[in-house]
């Protein structure tokens, strides 16, 4: 690459990102449709996929996703990173099995508690157990178990977990609704047959569209998966690339919007774990130095705020209120602008019943 190529500062960064990641204005899309834009959302609780949604939709209403899930048109399944993500059926039958390595590189962790297990009739035995009816993971390590007496009963579940596309079935994941997680195959759940894996050529093209422009490693981080630098090289001719501010090359969709960084980004309440914060392997374009780990304290985790498009602070509902934390002194008009946006959520979500204090500065 020569050394004519454009440089994209922090602040463009920032900017197309949010703006694929329908922060920067609220899309008038369905919920169907953001979860397939987005490419999945992180979901290991119940309730952080509702707020993702609120944060960037028009008109959004949580019984909407509920009654994807309810309709079997979403499930949350473990994908990307090997954590749970909420996608569309569609989605969930072909980007399982191309997050298959990780899956793998997971069991072998587990390789010691699995002495002897043939994992080929584990995942058989397995099959059968949660098509004949959704199991626990309790459920699921007493029965494998009764096979393997010898082996260690959290390697035989996490063994399970890895090598079939375990979906949760409702109601877990519904919107004011509580349930243990219940686990079944997503061929049986959605009533249709595996699917081949989604090629790293489109699961690249469909990153930078709702992650761009981003570079390999970037990519790698969000998608768990390594050695994809040769995936990238075969598609340059169909990408456009960059440079940031530290020299590392990023690659873009040619036509994908990069907006003015002096673009007004709106502020934002987002769950905690939400795919804007966790999938580049350079978070600056939204965290800035000093703020990264801010998010989170020991195994506690907070809701980030964003104020002009980077974390400003986290937020939380307790006792009554939304409680508004930043990081540093919000301007009166900014403290207005989180206020409005604060009861807009609360009312999406929440029907307002929530009152809005902002607590401490946190240091």
């Amino acid at each position: 690459m020569n050394r004519t190529t454009t440089v994209l500062g922090t602040r463009a960064l920032n900017r197309a990102t949010l703006d694929r990641q329908l922060l920067l204005r609220r899309a008038p899309l369905s919920a169907k449709a953001a979860v397939e834009h987005l490419v999945g959302l992180q979901a290991q609780e119940v309730k952080p996929p509702y707020y993702a949604l609120a944060a960037r939709l028009d008109g959004f209403r949580p019984e909407e996703l509920s009654g994807l899930l309810a309709d079997r048109e979403a499930v949350r399944i473990v994908t990307l990173r090997s954590t749970i993500h909420l996608h569309t059926a569609d989605d969930s039958l072909t980007l399982r099995p191309l997050a298959q390595p990780a899956r793998d590189r997971e069991i072998r962790i587990f390789r010691k508690g699995l002495t002897g297990v043939d994992l080929e009739r584990l995942a058989t035995i397995a099959r059968e157990l949660v098509e004949a009816e959704p199991r626990t993971m309790r459920q699921l390590r007493e029965a494998l178990l009764t096979e393997w007496p010898d082996a260690d009963p959290q390697a035989l579940a996490v063994a399970a977990r890895c090598t079939l596309p375990l979906v949760q079935v409702t109601p877990r994941g519904l919107w004011g609704k509580s349930a243990q997680v219940a686990l079944t195959t997503a061929e049986h759940w959605l009533d249709r047959p595996a699917e081949p894996a989604a090629t790293p050529e489109s699961a690249v093209l469909r990153y930078l569209g709702a992650f761009g422009p981003a570079s390999v490693k970037d990519m790698q981080t969000w998608s768990g998966l390594t050695r994809m630098r040769p995936v990238f090289e075969r598609l340059r001719p169909q990408l456009v690339a960059f440079r940031d501010e530290s020299g590392v090359e990023l690659f873009d969709l040619p036509d994908a919007p990069r907006p003015d960084p002096d673009t007004p980004a709106p502020p934002r309440f987002l769950p905690e774990f939400d795919n804007l914060l966790l999938s580049h392997a350079d978070r600056t374009r939204v965290v800035p130095p000093g703020r990264r780990g801010r998010t989170w304290q020991a195994n506690t985790f907070y809701c980030p705020l964003l104020v002009d498009g980077f974390l400003a602070g986290v937020w939380r509902l307790i006792d009554g209120a939304l409680v508004i934390e930043p990081f540093d002194s919000l301007t009166r008009a900014q403290r207005e602008e989180v206020t409005e946006e604060g009861a807009r959520m609360l009312q999406v979500l929440h029907q307002g019943s929530y009152d809005i204090r902002f607590g401490t500065v946190i240091p």
